[in-house]
């Protein structure tokens, strides 16, 4: 399966929660194991059910509210502070989500969401307010993100708005492409830099 990705055209799920910290995407408790998979199921995990019970969901919390689903988080400023947990973004991930979108991220969190083909799209505080707005008015909205042109749009709110992605990162992402893949994708550039400097 192609790792790589471009367009993602889906509703959204608003998370009006500022300053979400590494910790809260995924308690510490969860941290043992080593694979990627599985950790969706954690994420939010203290937030979601009363007393770790998952037989006692908090229904007042957005990830169980039926209303509300997609392939894009759209989180309050200071997404991702925090330690350095790069978990955070494997449960995002594993819950479904391919996008996470906030006025502010944690630089390290940005990079491990990129690592892991999550992409945080950073817009202004006042793109996001009416973000949340669309989204929380017609829960059936879509958000279309367009890595390749940098732009994230509402078409039926008719909001439309440029984000910043470093462009290595941006080839990895379009390509499907981990730092190995990409190296090997310019093997033959690389040996004839080196036939060149013998």
């Amino acid at each position: 399966m192609s790792k790589s990705i471009n367009i993602v055209s889906s509703r959204a799920v608003p998370l009006r929660e500022t300053n979400v910290d590494t910790d809260q995407i995924i308690p510490a408790r969860f941290l043992k194991a080593t694979s990627r998979a599985g950790f969706g199921k954690n994420l939010f995990r203290d937030w979601r059910y009363a007393n770790d019970d998952e037989s006692q969901p908090r229904a007042e919390f957005v990830l169980n509210n039926p209303t509300y689903s997609g392939k894009v988080l759209v989180a309050g400023k200071n997404f991702g502070c925090g330690s350095s947990r790069e978990h955070a973004a494997w449960a995002i991930k594993d819950h479904g989500f391919d996008v996470v979108v906030s006025s502010f991220f944690a630089d390290i969190f940005r990079n491990n969401a990129l690592n892991n083909f999550l992409v945080p799209v950073q817009v202004t505080d006042e793109f996001l307010d009416q973000l949340f707005a669309a989204v929380e008015k017609d829960p059936a909205t879509e958000v279309v993100v367009n890595v390749e042109a940098q732009t994230i749009s509402v078409p039926a709110a008719g909001l439309q708005s440029s984000f910043d992605i470093n462009n290595y990162k941006k080839t990895c992402l379009l390509n499907g492409y981990d730092d190995i893949d990409y190296l090997l994708s310019i093997k033959p550039a690389i040996e004839a830099f080196e036939q060149q400097h013998k």
